[in-house]
C-alpha cells in the first residue's frame, strides 16, 4: 500500500466512524447486554463490571453499537477492548479517577474501533486513554474533542503501537498543570505510530513523546484548522528511530511556527544520533508564506535527512 493510499483508507475510516456515532448520549446507567466478554459469552451493563470479570486473565470485551457515559478502570490482565462494528461505538463525556475514559494499569490492552469523545477534567489532562502501565495497541480508534487524546506514564517497560487511528479536535494550554498535547507519550521504551490522522488540533503539540525509540511513519499532520497549536511533532528528550513518509501541513493560528518537528528542546534522556527524517512532505495552508525550520535539533545529534519535499519557506534543518 502507498502512503497516498494508507492516508486516504485512514480519512475514509474516520469518516465512517464520524458518520456511524449515535445521535444521543445514553446515561451513565448500566444498558444490558452492552458489554460481552466473548470467551464466557457473559454480558454486563457497565463496562466497569466486564473488566472485572476478566481480572488477571486474557480476555475480549465486545460492546454493541451506542454512545456510553461511561469508563472503566483496568487493574490487571489482558484485555481486547473491541467494537462490535467499528466506528459504532463511543465512550462520552465520563473519566474515571478524573484521568481518562479507560484508566489502564494492567498487563497489556488493546482498542479496536472505539471513538472516545468529549473528555475534559479539571486538572487539563482529560484523555481517552490513561495509561499508567503495560502495553498498548490501537487500531482503527478516533480520538476527539477532549483535553489528549492519549496521555501516558513514564516507564521503560512501556511499548505503545498506534495504526489508522484519527485525533482531531484535542489539545490545550489553558491550564496551571502545563499543555495537554493530541498524543502525549512519556518516558518509554517504544511509540509506533502509522497510517493515522492528525488534525484541528486546539493547542499544544500534536506529537509529543519522550519515548527512546519513535517510528512515525504514513501519517498525516493536518493543521489547517488549527486553532493555538505548537510543533506537529515533539520530541523533547531525544529519540532514535524513523520519521517517514508523513505528509504535513502548517496553518496560520500558531502560538508556536518556528518548527515543524523538535528534537531535544527539554531535558536529555536518550541518544538521537542516528534519527532517520526521510520522505516527508511539508508545506503551509494556501496563501499562507512564512520563514520556518522543518526540522530543528537542540541535541546535535548526526541525523540522517534525505528526500524530504519542502515548500518554499521552510528551511530543512536549522540547529538550536
Amino acid at each position: 500500500m502507498t502512503r497516498n493510499q494508507s492516508l486516504a483508507l485512514s480519512a475514509l475510516v474516520a469518516a465512517a466512524a464520524t458518520a456511524a456515532l449515535p445521535a444521543a448520549v445514553l446515561l451513565a446507567q448500566p444498558v444490558p447486554g452492552a458489554f460481552t466478554v466473548t470467551e464466557t459469552g457473559r454480558s454486563y451493563g457497565t463496562l466497569q463490571d466486564a473488566v472485572n470479570d476478566i481480572g488477571n486473565s486474557r480476555a475480549t470485551i465486545r460492546i454493541a453499537p451506542g454512545t456510553y457515559r461511561q469508563c472503566a478502570v483496568q487493574e490487571e490482565g489482558v484485555i481486547i477492548y473491541e467494537a462490535a462494528e467499528p466506528g459504532t461505538v463511543t465512550l462520552a463525556g465520563r473519566a474515571c479517577e478524573g484521568k481518562g475514559s479507560l484508566v489502564l494499569r494492567g498487563t497489556g490492552a488493546e482498542i479496536r474501533g472505539l471513538t472516545f469523545s468529549n473528555i475534559n477534567v479539571e486538572d487539563g489532562n482529560g484523555a481517552g486513554i490513561r495509561l499508567e502501565a503495560g502495553a498498548l495497541n490501537v487500531a482503527y480508534a478516533r480520538f476527539e474533542n477532549s483535553q489528549q487524546g492519549i496521555l501516558s506514564a513514564a516507564d521503560p517497560s512501556i511499548r505503545v503501537y498506534i495504526t489508522r487511528s484519527t485525533f482531531t479536535g484535542l489539545g490545550t494550554c489553558e491550564n496551571d498543570a502545563g499543555c495537554a498535547h493530541s498524543l502525549y507519550i512519556g518516558d518509554i521504551g517504544s511509540l509506533t505510530v502509522r497510517e493515522s490522522r492528525f488534525e484541528r488540533g486546539t493547542g499544544g503539540h500534536y506529537l509529543k513523546a519522550r519515548a527512546t525509540e519513535v517510528v512515525i511513519e504514513g501519517n498525516s499532520f493536518d493543521d489547517a484548522n488549527g486553532r493555538t497549536t505548537n510543533y506537529m511533532i515533539d520530541l523533547p528528550a531525544g529519540s532514535v528511530g524513523r520519521i517517514a513518509d508523513n505528509w504535513f501541513v502548517q496553518g496560520r493560528d500558531k502560538e508556536n511556527y518556528s518548527t515543524f518537528i523538535a528534537l531535544g528542546a527539554e531535558d536529555l534522556l536518550h541518544p538521537s544520533d542516528g534519527l532517520q527524517v526521510v520522505n516527508n512532505e511539508a508545506r503551509f495552508v494556501p496563501g499562507l508564506s512564512r520563514e520556518t525550520a522543518f526540522f530543528a535539533d537542540w541535541t546535535g545529534s548526526r541525523i540522517v535527512m534525505q528526500g524530504n519535499k519542502l515548500a518554499a519557506g521552510i528551511k530543512q534543518y536549522e540547529q538550536r
